[in-house]
């Protein structure tokens, strides 16, 4: 799929019923959750007084002035730091380090460059020691998925950029994490390379039924992924509203932009951030 067309996937209905909004159970929760770093010697305060819970196969965008904690956010759930303060829980559990629930994807893809796509995808397989034979049939699985049958032996050098996307999608994927933290990961893509990203990401993770933190820059592209929309204040980040999309789950990527209902949703996003990054400028 190498068109703006692509972004005509309409995602899936989540498995057995359950709905993308996360009603069934939270799997992530914030509770009370502050950090604060040390910089030369100064400390400096990144989050303030966290309280979310993120549902089950929920999507949920997190929005705010750089420097605000979002990514720490993503880093805490993961258990690659602990909070100064609150607790973070994973499926009812206190986070207490690194745990393998959660797949992490940064802006950065991180590839190999002495692997080729299929051996990219392979690595976390390799890890865990999956046998060869289930591992090959895992990794030409997961490169179908994303749209890379043809271009198994390709190596990064030689794929697009939105190739390079896809192979470290199907890295994340490859392990089967319940939840997916996505830091940013499409800010690099042109506009059409981006919305074919997004539509991919949204069918994929319907059709597997993945929570997701997605952190974006992107105001548009926050709400039109999101079931929620969390958007934070500048450093040290706290939560000013959530934002709750309603936004059909089959919803078309490319028609949306025209869609009444996301206008307003976008400027209202506009509107809540408006006024803080008029107090930065003055």
């Amino acid at each position: 799929m190498t068109t703006v067309s692509a972004a005509r996937i309409r995602a899936a209905e989540l498995p057995n019923g359950t709905s993308a909004t996360g009603t069934n159970r939270p799997i992530v929760s914030f509770e009370g959750v502050g950090k604060t770093f040390n910089a030369h010697g100064k400390n400096l305060e990144a989050v303030r007084d966290i309280n979310l819970s993120i549902g089950s196969g929920e999507f949920v965008t997190l929005v705010g002035p750089s420097g605000c904690g979002k990514s720490t956010l993503l880093n805490m759930t993961a258990g690659l730091m602990a909070p100064s303060c609150g607790t973070v829980r994973y499926a009812g559990e206190l986070v207490r380090g690194v745990h393998g629930h959660v797949g992490y994807m940064t802006q950065n893809d991180h590839l190999l460059p002495w692997r080729t796509v299929a051996g990219n995808v392979e690595v976390p397989l390799e890890i865990r020691s999956m046998p060869r034979r289930e591992r090959a049939d895992r990794v030409a699985q997961l490169i179908d998925m994303v749209g890379l049958k043809g271009f198994e032996k390709s190596y990064p050098t030689q794929i697009s950029g939105g190739m390079r996307k896809r192979t470290a999608l199907a890295r994340v994927l490859a392990y089967d994490p319940e939840t997916l933290l996505m830091d940013e990961p499409f800010a690099a893509l042109d506009a059409q390379l981006r919305l074919q990203m997004q539509a991919d990401l949204l069918a994929l993770c319907a059709k597997l039924g993945k929570t997701v933190m997605f952190v974006t820059h992107d105001l548009d592209e926050a709400i039109a992924l999101a079931d929620r929309c969390v958007v934070f204040s500048s450093r040290p980040g706290s939560i000013m509203r959530v934002i709750e999309t309603g936004l059909p789950h089959g919803r078309d990527l490319v028609e949306l932009r025209f869609d009444r209902k996301f206008l307003d949703l976008a400027h209202e996003l506009w509107e809540t951030l408006t006024p803080a990054l008029r107090r930065r400028q003055e």
